[in-house]
């Protein structure tokens, strides 16, 4: 029998994401689609994408309707809309699966900081972060998985290795990263217009982007040691992908043939993270579409630092493709199950 599963917030970008994985996928049978914007109409009208794969019509949120239709729920929603819904899911019996920021965030006050007031920060001790490479045994066991940012899942995948093996300073840790527009999501923003974003390359949320905190939490973690770092997100004007450059000073002499192999070490058996050769980078361009990411790293013996380029599709491995990875995870599944597409080139 296969499993019932719900998408909470199916009209945006992450939610036609799902849906489009969610379809071949062996062991899911996608059962309720929601949408507050568009209840009543057929999601195909709502995403032509979808036209003869998937006949559902959007429904109101009705957590008695989703509970009695699903057992696995995504919930695909912004902050704060979340954590009104989640509660009710879970006591329901069902499995979790939030892509919102309302549960990354172990400290309440952190949180808060941050975001806004929270209303279920009972559930913050129990929710287990969503990033598989990293946190696969407690995703095994998890009945809430909050899973990971788009820029906060390119960064720890990229300095984690590093971390580990004590090779740099966290005090020194620059990150830069770019993204592309649907990052912004599907509503209408000024910031989002084509015209405003075509021909342009821009720094946004300098020193205040609400995934700082959740950087500083996993790096951290894999630290063993509180870490900050300096973050500053890009808006590239391409539809798809994210940039991550991180910068930090090395503790010991290395040379990248040995940070290469340091990082293939890492993630010999992790089958979404690929390291790049010695002498090449990643490019957006080869992740677009999948659940990839791919990793590149280089010692700068001038000056003592190393680099290192990660690149993902932010709403698959940023997004809906990590929801599906932690959802075969939970269920015990292959991890692989939906997500072993290749990327669309050119």
């Amino acid at each position: 029998m296969k499993t019932r599963v719900a998408i909470v917030g199916a009209s945006g970008y992450t939610g036609v994401e799902l849906i489009r994985l969610l379809l071949n996928h062996p062991q899911v049978n996608i059962t309720c689609v929601t949408s507050r914007q568009y209840a009543g109409q057929a999601i195909a009208e709502v995403f032509p994408s979808l036209a003869s794969r998937c006949q559902l019509i959007c429904a109101p949120m009705d957590v008695a309707e989703i509970v009695a239709q699903a057992d696995v729920a995504f919930t695909a929603v912004p902050h704060k809309t979340a954590m009104e819904i989640v509660p009710q899911l879970l006591a329901a019996g069902l499995k979790v699966i939030d892509l919102s920021a309302d549960y990354r965030l172990r400290d309440v006050e952190i949180y808060q900081q941050w975001y806004q007031t929270h209303s279920s920060p009972q559930l913050l001790e129990e929710a287990v972060y969503g990033l598989p490479e990293l946190y696969r045994a407690q995703v095994v066991k998890g009945r809430l998985v909050a899973n990971p940012g788009c820029y906060p899942t390119s960064v720890a995948l990229a300095v984690a290795p590093l971390l580990k093996a004590q090779l740099i300073d966290p005090k020194t840790l620059v990150i830069d990263s770019k993204s592309g527009t649907s990052g912004a999501g599907r509503s209408e923003k000024l910031g989002s217009l084509y015209c405003e974003v075509n021909e342009g390359f821009k720094a946004y949320g300098v020193g205040s982007h609400r995934h700082t905190p959740e950087i500083e939490q996993t790096l951290s973690e894999v630290a063993g040691r509180p870490v900050q770092v300096s973050f500053t997100p890009h808006l590239l004007p391409v539809n798809r992908g994210i940039l991550s450059t991180c910068y930090a000073s090395l503790s010991q002499e290395q040379s990248t043939g040995q940070l290469v192999e340091l990082f293939r070490q890492t993630y010999a058996d992790e089958p979404f993270v690929r390291v790049c050769p010695q002498e090449t980078l990643p490019n957006i361009a080869y992740v677009r579409g999948t659940n990839f990411c791919d990793v590149g790293v280089v010692a700068d013996q001038r000056t003592g630092r190393v680099i290192v380029v990660s690149v993902i599709d932010n709403l698959v491995k940023g997004a809906a493709g990590q929801a599906v990875q932690n959802l075969n995870v939970m269920q015990g599944w292959d991890e692989t199950s939906a997500l072993l597409g290749v990327a669309a080139y050119p």
